[in-house]
């Protein structure tokens, strides 16, 4: 009696994700989905198929480079999944005048066809790359000029001018977040941020996504883009170290020069601190990002929790239709 082969089953998926506006995206094998709540209480969802591009793909399994490419990737996708919450939110905090005048625009709109919808997506993509990229040198140059200005005279040892720019860095950094988060959006956006988080780490301790179930989760997590956001300080700090310059000019020409580079570390430098965090004593290496977390996420209410369980299943369940149908397909050609 022959046994049949046991079928190859694919690694688990890596789930991540990223508040919106009243609301969580999640990003699946397939799909990016987000859902929000209106004031009507209903939740409403936005679903982005994803498209794999080749060379895209193997960009992805080259150490820096996926790194580049993944931040590059999550900019584009997620400013979409923003621009979608954020019309929602505008459309329920808009006066009825106004609400009549942008229904009669939309039909207008419609009247031109897909085309400009089509423009509109890649425009929004374009934007969220483009804040992405300013962002960083922003916040790469800043430091920089403004430790030179402060501390340029004082002594020479770059390493130690080095350490301060870092200091520079995260002072800005979490004075930037700290003072944003006293704004009611920002600070429902935190919390959604950390219903996000809870959501995933209930899923990954393989729970049974219920609202009292993921409520016990912490809303810190290791793989979170604020704990990139600590490493690319950290890496940079280390990087520049090894480069001498003359003049202020040179040092910034440097810091836009290895800001790929420092990108590409600090991903990989994340990736490594999640496969340590069971790890009793290398644990340790990730706490930095946690630490910024404890102001990025706060505890969310059993609805933004709710909302962030239905994008996650509406997420799983679009990737399990898609694997069915996959497999299925395989079937048929073997069958062939």
């Amino acid at each position: 009696m022959s046994q049949s082969k046991p079928q190859a089953q694919s690694p688990p998926a890596i789930y991540g994700g990223q508040a919106v506006m009243e609301g969580v995206m999640f990003a699946g094998r397939t799909v990016h989905v987000t859902a929000v709540r209106r004031k009507n209480q209903q939740i409403e969802f936005f679903e982005v198929p994803k498209k794999d591009i080749g060379w895209v793909q193997a960009l992805k399994k080259i150490p820096l480079l996926r790194g580049l490419v993944a931040i590059i990737e999550s900019s584009a996708k997620g400013a979409q999944h923003l621009n979608f919450s954020a019309e929602i939110y505008a459309e329920e905090n808009v006066e009825p005048e106004e609400k009549d005048k942008e229904g009669k625009d939309a039909k207008e709109e419609k009247k031109q066809g897909g085309l400009g919808n089509l423009s509109l997506i890649l425009g929004v993509a374009v934007v969220g790359v483009l804040s992405f990229v300013f962002g960083k040198f922003v916040f790469t140059l800043v430091p920089a000029a403004v430790e030179e200005l402060l501390f340029g005279s004082f002594f020479e040892n770059q390493i130690g001018h080095n350490l301060l720019e870092g200091v520079i860095k995260i002072i800005l950094l979490i004075g930037y977040i700290y003072f944003i988060s006293f704004t009611p959006v920002i600070r429902r956006l935190f919390q959604y941020h950390g219903a996000e988080h809870k959501v995933i780490s209930a899923y990954e301790a393989g729970k049974e996504l219920t609202v009292e179930n993921v409520q016990k989760f912490n809303t810190l997590h290791y793989r979170c883009g604020s704990s990139f956001i600590v490493f690319t300080v950290i890496v940079g700090v280390i990087v520049y170290s090894f480069m001498q310059y003359d003049n202020i000019w040179e040092r910034l020409l440097q810091r836009l020069i290895l800001l790929p580079l420092v990108i590409g570390l600090s991903y990989e430098v994340l990736r490594f601190t999640n496969s340590l965090r069971e790890v009793p004593v290398l644990r340790y290496l990730g706490y930095p990002g946690l630490w910024l977390q404890k102001l990025t996420t706060k505890e969310p209410d059993d609805t933004q929790v709710e909302v962030s369980i239905a994008s996650f299943e509406r997420m799983l369940e679009f990737d399990r239709n898609q694997q069915a149908i996959a497999g299925s397909d395989e079937r048929i050609a073997s069958n062939a």
